[in-house]
């Protein structure tokens, strides 16, 4: 069985355009916010990153590349990056269409406030268990 990362690798490589150019700087990203960002591969082809739990996951459209973050509603976003799923009680995600760019420093600091929020949950269950 592949890893998820080469599934990741061949997804990017299979879209050939801006798609898979976004997907790819997104990704680097994401791990020079947090190295020990874990890849999977879930929902029948969906690149998923993943600290404590889901941080985001990576999904392309044939308009936009979405970055979609599992506990979004609960992050602070001084730089507005967030400009999908707004009407959510828990996520949020980010479209990049052909052409944008992201403020790297921002994302950056919003994958790091992801990670975070997860750990918080997840040292808040292993509480409430002892």
């Amino acid at each position: 069985m592949e890893s998820a990362s080469a599934y990741i690798d061949e997804k990017i490589k299979q879209l050939g355009d801006w798609r898979g150019k976004t997907l790819a700087h997104l990704r680097k990203l994401i791990h020079d916010a947090d190295p020990d960002i874990q890849e999977e591969w879930k929902w029948m082809g969906t690149p998923v990153f993943s600290h404590d739990g889901i941080v985001c996951t990576g999904e392309t459209y044939k308009q936009v590349v979405k970055l979609t973050f599992a506990r979004g509603a609960s992050i602070d976003d001084p730089k507005k990056l967030f400009n999908s799923s707004l009407e959510g009680n828990v996520r949020r995600a980010i479209d990049l269409r052909e052409g944008e760019k992201i403020d790297e420093p921002a994302f950056k600091q919003l994958v790091r406030a992801a990670v975070a929020a997860n750990s918080a949950a997840l040292a808040q269950r292993a509480a409430k268990k002892k």
